[in-house]
């Protein structure tokens, strides 16, 4: 097992995610091509993390193409994210049972068909449903690479410098993913933002039978039931929020909608008390330093994901930045998050976890608050200020969040703890960018009411009004994480030295 110093460099280079040991390590298998299979799982994690954000700059385009309500647009991006986050604990487990190379390989399959189905879209619902298969296959193929990575590669040196192929892809995926969408939207079409993956899924599946190693499943019971629940439940929470502005909060649909997610998430409580090998075991969630560090995560993870759904359309649509402009604008996001979570690793050995944990989020709150100060007129300057005050936030607390949360569990157990921080990271997203959209939504009604015909002018106000407090509102709620960290992480971690490891204890 690699230690947690190794690990820490790891995660200095990964902006956008949080997926690090999603099962414990198996010995080494025998494999004649090494590098080969590394590429292809690089690749595949390009792939998925490209797509976390290159949709983002394409959505402008897509309503137009496919007349998007501003509220259901929302959709394109909710629809890959929370069922990416919902079946995230079970593809991993799904790897484990069936056969990590033979899932990986499914989960790719998925996205790939998924993609080309995305771009050929010409209804609603037919790229909602195709970025919600998307979704299925990222859940699959993204928690098996790093099962295969560590079956693969040696313990030691081989595996730690795999993992950090690994994570520079990470990094890659998330920050190109922006630059890359504004690019083949402005000289191709919005729909290469899906067709980009396609001949990247089928390089990968071209090269892993011929890779990778045979890795037999090791059995076990999936649990489909807690997994559909909270996906489902989660999903009809976000369309009565979503919904609401348009129908009425009072509005049979939405009282429906509001019914069934109620009535989903409490039969999944009551399948997980059951259940013998439940998808989140309680005892996860009664560790207060853990169950801080969830909440963190998952009220960060709301304002990263409303900021760029956001800003992204507000420099197109009131600023006049083309989409490549609007894409690498971005840019001062993986500078910070890199060099501050370097600047981060370097000090957790003196300061341990909890200063980084706690200001973490108050500087992602300051990055996303100073966003609803801009303006049609504003400067690239005032963009670049909150952009790399959000960027400097997520850097330092990223790493050390997950090594607060992995290191009071067993080794057996890190997996499990790492990759419910990720979990809730996804859930958090789709959960803040639904009640950021209602938001801006019902301000803009509010501000349009009466108006039958409303000018231009009526109409810019209105957006940017909308825009101001949906920002406002996802930055309390960072600084609620920020809250949080004062109240629940109360024991740092201390770094005790040793030949080949770093402890983490509790104070």
């Amino acid at each position: 097992m690699a230690s947690f110093t190794d690990n820490i460099r790891l995660w200095r280079t990964a902006p956008f995610t949080l997926a690090p040991w999603l099962h414990v390590p198996e010995q080494a298998s025998t494999n004649r091509r090494p590098r080969l299979a590394l590429f292809a799982i690089a690749i595949v994690q390009l792939m998925v993390m490209l797509d976390l954000t290159i949709t983002n700059v394409a959505l402008p385009a897509i309503q137009h193409s496919l007349h998007f309500s501003t509220t259901n647009l929302a959709w394109v991006i909710d629809s890959y994210v929370l069922v990416f986050g919902g079946l995230l604990l079970l593809g991993g487990r799904s790897g484990d049972i069936f056969g990590r190379r033979r899932m990986f390989m499914i989960g790719v399959s998925l996205f790939a068909i998924a993609s080309l189905a995305g771009g050929l879209a010409n209804d609603q619902i037919v790229i909602i449903a195709a970025r919600a298969l998307q979704g299925v296959g990222a859940a699959i193929a993204s928690p098996t690479a790093i099962a295969l990575i560590a079956a693969i590669f040696n313990e030691g040196h081989e595996r730690n410098r795999a993992m950090a192929v690994y994570a520079a892809m990470t990094a890659a995926g998330g920050a190109t993913g922006l630059t890359l969408g504004g690019a083949l939207v402005q000289y191709a079409s919005w729909r290469w933002v899906f067709f980009v993956n396609v001949p990247i899924g089928v390089v990968a599946l071209v090269l892993v039978p011929i890779s990778l190693p045979r890795l037999k499943g090791q059995g076990g019971q999936l649990d489909i039931p807690g997994a559909i629940t909270v996906s489902a439940g989660a999903a009809a929470l976000i369309y009565g929020i979503v919904h609401a502005p348009d129908a009425g909060w009072g509005a049979t649909s939405t009282l429906v909608a509001f019914a069934t997610s109620l009535f989903l998430l409490t039969l999944f409580f009551i399948l997980e008390s059951r259940a013998s090998q439940p998808l989140i075991p309680a005892a996860f969630l009664r560790h207060k330093n853990r169950a801080g560090g969830y909440a963190i995560m998952l009220l960060i993870g709301s304002a990263m994901l409303s900021m760029l759904y956001f800003l992204t359309q507000f420099l197109q649509n009131h600023m006049g930045y083309s989409p490549f402009r609007a894409g690498y604008s971005y840019l001062p996001v993986p500078f910070f998050v890199a060099s501050t979570s370097l600047l981060a690793g370097k000090r957790i050995r003196k300061y341990g976890t909890r200063i980084f944990i706690t200001l973490g989020p108050l500087f992602i709150a300051l990055g996303v608050f100073l966003t609803s100060f801009i303006i049609p007129t504003s400067s690239y300057w005032h963009v670049l200020f909150s952009l790399s005050a959000f960027g400097f936030g997520m850097g330092l607390c990223f790493a050390p969040l997950t090594l607060n949360t992995v290191a009071s569990v067993k080794k057996n157990e890190q997996g499990l703890a790492s990759s419910l921080l990720n979990m809730g990271q996804q859930i958090g997203g789709a959960l803040g960018l639904a009640i950021a959209v209602t938001i801006a939504a019902t301000v803009e009604h509010h501000l349009l009411q009466g108006k039958a015909y409303p000018d231009h002018a009526a109409q810019v106000n209105a957006a940017v009004s909308g825009f101001h407090l949906a920002m406002r509102v996802s930055a309390a709620g960072a600084f609620l994480g920020f809250i949080i960290a004062l109240l629940t992480i109360r024991n740092a971690a201390v770094v005790t030295s040793e030949p080949k490891s770093v402890v983490l204890e509790h104070r």
